[in-house]
């Protein structure tokens, strides 16, 4: 009888093993020549020689599965063992049924880019390393630049993600709020968590954030930085300065890739500050290498009554508009 060790590296080990270990008591039934042990993220497999290195195969392409749907099933279980006995494997499946999905968030829900330019954002960050990003409220932007971040680092082709946005109140006052540093910064940065909650377990995110692979931090964290192999993302980028802009967009390192986001109708800066965002859009727009894609109401995807309110909004605003410019 022999022993060896597998180290689960990838894929969320609760998500991996189950409920109550449901997933290794699958396994157990399959190879009953073998026993599984578990500790932490390392899975012990005594046996046989023969099914002992079986099982060891079995183990990595389940990781696999597991860390790219974020689940792991007693159905994907059996199939995987069905394959590799087969001599097949998990890739062999039709990639047609999966042509268009982006990635898999937490509990395999497939995600999807949803309309024209969500597809073309998807297209033109594969071939070009800075991507601005800017429209309506609820169209995506946001977590579509997350989803591919998240992609690129499960598929190894960057070692980290960089996510950032500028400290700018919204019209609230948050300076006296009780605590250190980060309990002041996190409310900024919460939509962020919450993005990437969707896309990865909470246990495997705690630990990609401990670690430093995925990095979230206000815009003035990134001065003097030089960021390579990697993913950053500059988020609300509206309520950026000219100045923190120029700083930001020079951080690009070697093997990173850039996406910036932002809404025009939702400046917090003081009055007669220029957007950043603007600024870079006017001076960089002529260079063929970087692509700009603008999201309207129609490209909206929350609630449909977002899309109904932007556009009360956004007509009571021309109006305004259009009185202020009139001559008295």
């Amino acid at each position: 009888m022999m022993e060896r060790l597998y180290v689960l590296e990838e894929a969320d080990v609760q998500e991996f093993i189950g409920v109550n270990r449901a997933n290794l008591v699958t396994l157990q039934s399959l190879f009953p020549k073998t026993k599984l042990r578990i500790h932490q993220n390392v899975i012990k497999v005594l046996g046989e020689d023969q099914a002992a290195e079986e099982l060891l195969h079995i183990l990595s392409s389940l990781e696999q599965i597991c860390s790219r749907y974020n689940q792991l099933t007693e159905a994907q279980i059996i199939d995987a063992v069905r394959r590799h006995r087969s001599k097949k494997t998990s890739e062999e499946a039709p990639a047609s049924v999966e042509s268009d999905v982006l990635i898999y968030g937490v509990h395999g829900k497939a995600i999807l880019p949803r309309g024209d330019r969500q597809r073309r954002m998807v297209r033109e960050f594969a071939s070009r390393d800075l991507c601005f990003a800017t429209g309506a409220a609820g169209s995506g932007k946001t977590f579509l630049a997350i989803c591919l971040a998240v992609k690129a680092l499960k598929s190894k082709q960057v070692r980290r993600i960089i996510l950032s946005r500028p400290a700018v109140e919204a019209g609230e006052k948050l300076g006296f709020l009780p605590g250190e540093m980060k309990d002041k910064l996190d409310p900024y940065l919460q939509p962020l968590y919450d993005a990437l909650g969707e896309l990865i377990p909470a246990p495997k995110l705690k630990d990609l954030i401990d670690t430093g692979v995925i990095q979230i931090a206000p815009l003035a964290f990134m001065r003097g930085r030089t960021l390579s192999d990697a993913i950053i993302i500059l988020d609300e980028a509206q309520n950026t300065t000219p100045q923190q802009m120029k700083m930001f967009l020079t951080r690009l390192g070697m093997n990173s890739k850039m996406i910036v986001t932002g809404d025009f109708t939702q400046i917090d800066l003081p009055r007669g500050v220029t957007s950043g965002l603007k600024d870079a859009l006017e001076k960089l727009r002529d260079l063929k290498s970087i692509s700009f894609i603008h999201f309207d109401k129609t490209d909206i995807v929350r609630h449909p009554l977002v899309a109904e309110i932007v556009e009360v909004y956004d007509a009571l605003d021309k109006k305004e508009e259009r009185t202020s410019h009139s001559p008295s």
